[in-house]
């Protein structure tokens, strides 16, 4: 691993760390002397991710959790412990894909899961994690929330309340565990180019000419940018910041707008 010790004596867990934007982040907290414990809901991508850190270098173990499920968390939690002797870094990554409908199409379920793996995962994750992080009093919470918890997208109600109430969920956090040494923030993406978000634009070819001009920067994210800013919310570079949301979004949110083909900003 890289000579980076801003995590050194970390013990990190991140949910949804067999997907894109999860494994990054765990490979860039393990890049900074943490280590690195991975849960996701298929055991053979949190083992995957696991490998790949260990084989660079770093400490890593992965295994399955269903943030969902509180028995799953709590055991994921366990683990870590079990693995690393404490645990002082929370990111909940994980997050369900969500239909597009509108209240009247939408189905209940499809509702209830959206808010159950992206809200209430989180909430579930902290209940378990945080009284293990109290133990010593330097603990950091990122949850991975979006843009469209900004700005919010027709078709997309599950989603983008779930993203809003998670930044809500993180300030409380912050407030109500300051007095335990913990600092609580989130991260609203832009749109960022995975296999899963390309989806709806038929592939990541398209995907970068569809989203792209959106953004105020002409392109769209890449994983590596969001495990950046997750790196400096869970270091001690970042010690007098909670409470807060670090939009990492290419100014989509403050632009509306698009790019032309001239390479200049229409609003």
């Amino acid at each position: 691993m890289a000579s980076d010790t801003r995590m050194a004596g970390r013990v990190a867990l991140i949910t949804g760390g067999g997907g894109e934007i999860g494994s990054a982040i765990a490979a860039r907290l393990a890049s900074a002397g943490a280590a690195v414990a991975v849960g996701d809901l298929d055991p053979a991508k949190a083992e995957a991710t696991a490998s790949a850190i260990r084989a660079a270098g770093g400490k890593c173990s992965g295994f399955a959790l269903d943030v969902g499920e509180p028995s799953s968390a709590e055991a994921a939690v366990a683990k870590t412990v079990a693995a690393f002797g404490s645990l002082t870094t929370l990111v909940n990554v994980a997050a369900a894909v969500t239909p597009d409908g509108t209240a009247v199409t939408l189905a209940l379920d499809e509702w209830e899961k959206a808010l159950r793996i992206n809200l209430t995962g989180a909430f579930i994750m902290c209940k378990y994690a945080i009284p293990e992080m109290t133990k010593g009093n330097n603990g950091a919470i990122v949850n991975i929330a979006s843009q469209l918890g900004h700005l919010v997208a027709a078709g997309r109600a599950p989603y983008s309340t779930s993203k809003a109430a998670l930044i809500a969920f993180t300030r409380v956090l912050a407030m109500d565990h300051a007095k335990d040494g913990i600092r609580a923030n989130s991260i609203s993406p832009g749109f960022i180019l995975t296999d899963r978000s390309s989806k709806r634009s038929g592939g990541k070819d398209a995907a970068r000419l569809k989203q792209g001009p959106k953004h105020l920067l002409n392109r769209t994210g890449e994983v590596e940018d969001i495990a950046a800013g997750a790196l400096y919310l869970a270091s001690d570079e970042a010690r007098f910041v909670t409470a807060t949301d670090l939009l990492i979004d290419g100014g989509y949110v403050a632009f509306k707008g698009t790019i032309g083909n001239d390479g200049r900003p229409t609003f």
